[in-house]
């Protein structure tokens, strides 16, 4: 049987690298966050799920998948009060940074990929909350910066159909998370793991993971790559070579964080509270720490 192809930048040699660019200049960026995802599911179920996609995506439509960034958003606003009632004071195991560490290390990340030349970059993220929305953002903010194309978004955007016969189209390790790290990591799942005794500490577990099914898994991961393939189409077809390039630097990205971050970073939903159900956590949780900072 033939091993599928390389498309993991860190793991290819330089004429691989060249070869993969000249056939398709687009670079693909996962982000995760290590963080409880249930017994059942290793930790790294966002960064992990978000990285077998585009090495899944990459290998059906072509680029180079970047390697995976782990440190990701948590411990802040409605974070903070999020994990305070579903992994409580439990050690929690996270890779966790704020966010304006989070979003000016995609910034850097971007400027990597436009000063090699890249045409396109697809940024997904696999963690959820409304950090996604703040990517979202951000990437309308870098546009006018690169030449290259860019798209961000969270992996559930390509999963419209979501769990066959339901429709559900993302959740947090429950059955939709769960079946898609079956499928794509079989070996970071063990369902056996899933409690029978509801009063058991689920360690953020969705309530529907016994339903996780792995056959259901492929077909989620299958149209989520045909999804991420049809962004990447899009992406390239609109570059340009002529349009200005004006994040190829350090400097560049230092001055983009100070003209177009700066005044709207405050307003970035990650650092928000009122995105979930109360103010803040109860101040002798481990949680309050750093939501109180």
């Amino acid at each position: 049987m033939t091993e599928p192809r390389e498309v993991r930048w860190e793991r290819m040699f330089p004429d691989e690298l060249e070869a993969a660019f000249v056939t398709c200049p687009a670079a693909w960026f996962a982000y995760g966050l290590c963080e409880p995802h249930g017994p059942q599911n290793a930790l790294g179920l966002d960064g992990l799920k978000a990285h077998g996609l585009l090495v899944r995506a990459a290998r059906a439509h072509g680029g180079i998948v970047a390697p995976p960034d782990y440190w990701h958003v948590h411990e802040l606003g409605g974070y903070a009060i999020w994990a305070e009632r579903e992994i409580g004071e439990a050690r929690p195991w996270l890779t966790a940074v704020p966010p304006w560490v989070h979003f000016k290390n995609v910034c850097y990340h971007v400027r990597a990929a436009e000063a090699l030349g890249f045409h396109a970059a697809v940024l997904l993220t696999g963690h959820y909350g409304p950090n996604w929305e703040d990517l979202k953002t951000l990437v309308d903010l870098l546009q006018p910066w690169t030449r290259m194309r860019l798209h961000g978004l969270p992996d559930f955007e390509v999963n419209r159909p979501g769990f066959p016969g339901d429709g559900a189209d993302g959740d947090h390790a429950g059955k939709v998370e769960t079946s898609q790290l079956w499928a794509l990591e079989p070996e970071c799942v063990d369902t056996a793991r899933v409690p029978a005794d509801p009063a058991f500490p689920l360690f953020a577990m969705g309530r529907d993971a016994a339903l996780a099914d792995r056959a259901a898994g492929e077909r989620m991961v299958e149209e989520m790559v045909a999804g991420l393939g049809a962004i990447q189409r899009d992406l390239l077809a609109a570059y340009d070579p002529e349009r200005p390039s004006r994040l190829r630097t350090f400097g560049d990205v230092e001055r983009f964080w100070a003209e177009s971050m700066g005044p709207v970073l405050k307003d970035f939903k990650s650092l928000r509270s009122t995105w979930y159900e109360k103010e803040a956590p109860e101040a002798g949780s481990r949680w309050f720490e750093n939501w109180r900072s």
